[in-house]
Parts: structure tokens; C-alpha cells; sequence
């Protein structure tokens, strides 16, 4: 990598200058999944959707944005996300005394566009992903706003290596980590201080089908892209990998598996009615996996599932969700 991992104390510093905007969320047991599952696997949750804007996304928006200079706040930020990234910048923008203009994909929920104006963003929508990221490339250009990437850069996995720093500390005996993959960011930070403090944990990512970036990259050796993401989890829709991500996956992520929409419904109505908890898909990804393509393998171990957001209105949980 031309920039270097963070270490513990890059990620402890970003997390101290954080302070309260940012929450440490709870990790609790799971004892409906473990009664499910049956087979001595006890499993925790780390309850992220818990987090501001209820998503971890706040994490990484906020590193990025603390570091700007009083030159680079007065022009603002923009960012390019299907929404919880740009909930996430507009809310770290506010909170860091800036202004955020945000590029949303059409099909974007709009219960989550709503929540970034109600951030105070200026929202702009694009046809797909793709357009979105030429929207704000030429936002940069015209307005010279300082773009917040949704998932890249060693700011983004210190803000993300807080998740995995929290956890150790939070329970001792862990066997593996299970977390959804979009772009990479999430887990490229958490594995990257959970292997730094834990290094016999296993650290698991899970893709969506219809957004197997990562697993392609991994395969081919070098970040790749997608001609199309198709998924119901938005929120994982990268359409490419990206070099400082990518290489923190292939240094400390253990395995990959994927999952169909279909189990990432499964999982929904699973969560309702074992947690009470109503989550968006890429927040179930963790526990589709868990028990589906994982549920031999990790039996009788400690899990964590990272459960990395939910912004989700009702209608839309009760469309996607399959209870029974």
C-alpha cells in the first residue's frame, strides 16, 4: 500500500478526537440466535445500528472531516453514497461546523434521503452508481468541496478499526468476527486493529451475490469492478474495490462467503422475531451468513455479529422481510 495501515495508537488518537459525537456501542448476547442455531455457537452482537445516524458510518465521516484544514470546512464536503454514507457526512459535516452536499443513487429509500436533509445537506440525485460517482467528481471540480469516500482511506479505517478495538475490549474470548462487505472500508479497518489485538481471531466477510466485489478482487489479486450490483442491500452495492481497502482485506481478512437476497430476508424476519429488532439488509448479512454458509464451521464457537446499521421505514422492512 503507498499509505500505510494505522496503528492502535492512530486508532485510539481518531477515536479520543471523536469524543462524544461518536457513541461506543453496546456488544450483548444473542440468546435467540444461539437457541436457533442449537449447536453450542454462543453469539454476540455488536449493536452498531445503535450508533448516530444509525449506521458506523459516522465513525469514518468524522475522521475524515476532523482532519481538514479552516480552508477546506469553509468550502464544505460532498460525498457519493445510496444513503447511510451520506447521512453519516452530512450529520459529521454539521457536527464539525461544515456544510455537505450529497450525491444519492435514485433508488435510494427515501425515508434515508429525508434523514440527510434533515441533517442540513443539500441532497443531488443520480441514475445509479456510477453516475453518482462522476456527479461528485464534477462537484469537486465546480465547488471545490472535499470529498468524504464512503469506504477509502487509512482516516475511513481508523474511524472503522474503533469498531474492532471496541470489541476486544468488550469480551475476551472471541473465535471470529463476522461483517458485511460493500466496499471494504468497515472491514478493512476493523480487521486491520482486531488482528493487531487479537490475532488468532477469525475475521469473516460477508457479499451479496449481486455485489461481489471483494470476492472478485480477492480472486484476481488487484481491486476490480462490477459491471452491475443487484441486491435489495443498497447499502453494499459497491460497484468497484479500491487499493488501500482491498489491501487491508487481503492482509487480515480471513475468508469471505456470500449470500443470496433471499437469506439476507430470511435473516430480517429471523432478527424480528429472535431479537426484536427491525434491520435493513446489509445489517442482516452478518447473520445470514452466520446461519447459512458458516453454521457448520464456527459451531461451539464465540461470534460476534458486527450488525453495522439500519435505516429503514417500516413499508419497506415489511416488503423485504420474510417472518416464518
Amino acid at each position: 500500500m503507498a499509505q500505510t495501515a494505522p496503528e492502535l495508537d492512530d486508532i485510539v488518537r481518531a477515536r479520543k478526537a471523536l469524543g462524544a459525537r461518536i457513541l461506543t456501542t453496546p456488544l450483548t448476547r444473542c440468546a435467540g440466535l444461539e437457541d436457533m442455531l442449537a449447536n453450542g455457537t454462543r453469539v454476540s452482537g455488536k449493536l452498531e445500528f445503535l450508533q448516530r445516524t444509525g449506521t458506523f458510518k459516522a465513525r469514518g465521516a468524522l475522521a475524515v472531516i476532523n482532519s481538514l484544514t479552516d480552508e477546506q470546512r469553509r468550502a464544505g464536503v460532498t460525498a457519493v453514497s445510496a444513503g447511510n454514507h451520506a447521512i453519516a457526512t452530512a450529520y459529521a459535516a454539521r457536527a464539525a461546523g461544515t456544510h455537505a452536499k450529497v450525491v444519492m443513487i435514485a433508488t435510494a429509500n427515501p425515508y434515508r434521503v429525508e434523514a440527510c436533509r434533515a441533517q442540513g445537506a443539500d441532497v443531488v440525485m443520480a441514475d445509479d452508481a456510477h453516475a453518482a460517482f462522476e456527479r461528485v467528481e464534477q462537484i469537486q471540480r465546480d465547488e471545490g468541496r472535499f470529498f468524504v469516500h464512503p469506504f477509502e482511506g487509512p482516516l475511513i479505517a481508523s474511524g472503522t478499526g474503533s469498531i474492532g478495538v471496541e470489541i476486544c475490549e468488550q469480551a475476551d474470548d472471541i473465535n471470529a468476527i463476522i461483517v458485511a462487505v460493500g466496499g471494504g472500508g468497515l472491514i478493512g479497518g476493523l480487521s486491520n486493529a482486531v488482528k493487531k489485538l487479537r490475532p488468532n481471531v477469525e475475521v469473516i466477510g460477508v457479499e451479496v451475490e449481486g455485489a461481489d466485489t471483494m470476492h472478485r478482487s480477492l480472486a484476481a489479486g488487484k481491486p476490480v469492478a462490477i459491471e452491475r450490483v443487484d441486491t435489495i442491500a443498497d447499502s453494499l452495492g459497491a460497484p468497484f474495490a479500491m487499493p488501500y481497502s482491498f489491501e487491508l482485506c487481503r492482509n487480515n481478512v480471513n475468508r469471505m462467503v456470500l449470500v443470496s437476497d433471499e437469506q439476507l430476508r430470511r435473516a430480517m424476519g429471523l432478527l424480528m422475531t429472535t431479537m426484536k429488532i427491525a434491520v435493513e439488509p446489509a445489517c442482516a448479512a452478518a447473520t445470514a451468513a452466520l446461519i447459512g454458509p458458516l453454521r457448520e464451521s464456527l459451531a461451539g464457537q464465540h461470534v460476534v455479529l458486527v450488525f453495522c446499521g439500519s435505516n429503514i421505514d417500516w413499508p419497506t422492512f415489511h416488503k423485504q422481510a420474510i417472518i416464518g
